[in-house]
């Protein structure tokens, strides 16, 4: 199955932030943003959320200063 635009936009921007391992407030702020735009988060943007707050929560991905 392919990607929704915005499923792919929100892949890139969580992409990033997993090979940096780490992720500004503000990065997260948009990531949400863009996963909301629309007023429905699909089942492939869950999916990528999901992934990047379980990342979040086993300190994966750490929120760090802008």
């Amino acid at each position: 199955m392919a990607l929704s635009k915005s499923a792919d936009r929100l892949r890139h921007l969580i992409e990033k932030a997993i090979e940096d391992h780490k992720i500004t407030r503000e990065e997260y702020e948009q990531i949400i943003m863009m996963a909301t735009e629309d007023g429905y988060i699909n089942s492939q943007e869950k999916a990528l959320l999901q992934v990047l707050q379980d990342m979040i929560e086993n300190k994966l991905v750490k929120f760090v200063a802008s």
